[in-house]
């Protein structure tokens, strides 16, 4: 007797729930100069890092920036008092909120490089 197997081709479910999530957090800027190149490129190396799309808006603008870009990030001018909204999209998506929150409550690691407050 032999037994035959099919193979059946199945779609791919939906992603388990903390896997693909929208949402979205404010955070205030504390750093002494805002985002200049150094914290622009520490916040976009990081955002690059997460698989979804990061988005975010500078002191209740609604206009939508995209997060990975270093020259969108530059060009927007964040300064010391700015409020961000930070949104992200997809895989991973919360993760990616909480880590860019917690990189810029922690004024991008600046002290810690360079032995000084910012």
């Amino acid at each position: 007797m032999t037994s035959r197997l099919r193979s059946e081709k199945q779609e791919p479910g939906p992603l388990p729930e903390p896997f693909k999530v929208n949402c979205q957090t404010e955070v205030e800027v504390k750093h002494g100069v805002g985002l200049h190149a150094r914290p622009s490129v520490t916040f976009t190396r990081l955002a690059k890092s997460f698989p979804c799309s990061i988005e975010i808006a500078v002191n209740g603008s609604d206009v939508w920036l995209n997060g990975k870009s270093i020259i969108k990030i530059m060009g927007a001018k964040i300064r010391k008092g700015s409020i961000l909204r930070i949104r992200a999209d997809g895989i991973l998506a919360e993760e990616a909120i909480r880590a860019l929150k917690e990189l810029i409550e922690r004024n991008f690691d600046e002290e810690k490089k360079h032995g000084r407050t910012a």
